[in-house]
């Protein structure tokens, strides 16, 4: 984990990706309102810096995650990588996707059965006409990853290595193009408990020794514990609470927050269990978004703000390293 003093001192620099007003919204089913997966998000990853966005399956933290690759383009707002806005001409994004890198969760759908490691790490360079030596490139990426020798690993298809090792080989891949950017959509979920803290491990190595930055997209808040320099939780298509790692996860000051850590074993409190329905991005309330699930609210603690929770919409939050919090229990005195 980063000390204070070292989030500090690289969320001061450069923001190397940036969002503003980052809204991406899908077509209804059958006459249905539309779903407004991602609805306001502005979100800074530094030049170096490891962000962690975390939030419960449906959240909207996947389309963010792939609008910010140029995957999904947004319905409204604008993406600038290393100052420049994303420009979304197939060879502007064919030119981006050489500096910013997915990860995906599954290593098995992830690799091609018939490819060998060799021609999985391969394939990018290929695809962006890598005018140098190739096998130098490929066998510096799988070093890189952790797979040593890695000519040893040349020959090898996926079934024949573990799941640790499948995915070092997807890092790989990634890493071959020599990326700015890896976003990581939880990078760590399909594989055994053994082998999850390697994988961590290695994340943290990239970035000190080659200055990667990543976005690390996860439900679970013990990895972005372990592996983040700030943390963003996003809750039906908006950030609801962000700062530093250690000061989110310490001190949770949105309701959200606490209940995501009170199920962790380490949290010491009783797991918070909360009602109402899943998030619905076709059906968003209005004020607090969380409210109508918020055990808050419903204990009678924020009643004083009830009335704002249920009809005054918050601001978004500002996607830089600054603590913040979208939470009318949280942000306004209660009066009367």
């Amino acid at each position: 984990m980063s000390t204070d003093t070292a989030v500090s001192t690289r969320t001061s620099t450069r923001s190397l990706l940036s969002a503003r007003g980052l809204h991406v919204t899908f077509p209804g089913r059958r006459g249905a309102p539309p779903a407004r997966a991602v609805d306001g998000v502005d979100l800074d990853i530094g030049a170096g810096e490891i962000v962690a966005l975390v939030g419960e399956s449906g959240c909207g933290k996947t389309t963010l995650a792939r609008s910010l690759l140029g995957l999904v383009r947004p319905t409204s707002g604008t993406i600038s990588f290393d100052g420049k806005p994303l420009a979304y001409s197939s060879g502007a994004l064919k030119a981006y996707r050489k500096r910013a890198q997915l990860v995906l969760q599954d290593p098995s759908g992830s690799l091609n059965p018939r490819h060998t490691v060799y021609d999985a790490v391969a394939e990018g360079l290929r695809i962006h006409g890598y005018a140098g030596d190739e096998r130098e490139a490929v066998a510096g990426a799988l070093a890189r990853a952790g797979l040593r020798p890695p000519e040893r690993f040349f020959l090898r298809y996926p079934h024949e290595l573990s799941g640790g090792q499948r995915q070092r080989v997807v890092i790989a891949g990634a890493l071959v193009l020599e990326p700015e950017l890896i976003v990581a959509d939880e990078p760590v979920a399909s594989l055994d408990a053994s082998v999850r803290g390697e994988i961590l491990a290695l994340l943290l190595r990239l970035r000190d020794e080659l200055g990667l930055s990543a976005l690390v997209v996860t439900h679970d808040l013990g990895l972005a514990w372990n592996i983040a320099d700030r943390v963003a939780v996003m809750y039906l298509g908006r950030v609801v609470e962000t700062g530093p790692v250690e000061s989110v996860l310490t001190a949770p000051q949105h309701p959200y927050t606490q209940a995501l850590l009170s199920v962790l074993p380490e949290s010491g409190s009783a797991p918070v269990v909360l009602t109402g329905e899943p998030p619905d991005p076709s059906r968003i309330p209005s004020g607090c978004r969380f409210h109508a699930r918020c055990q808050v609210l419903a204990s009678g603690a924020a009643a004083a703000v009830a009335d704002l929770c249920r009809g005054e919409s918050l601001p978004v939050l500002d996607g830089g390293g600054a603590r913040a919090v979208a939470c009318h229990w949280v942000t306004r005195e209660p009066t009367g």
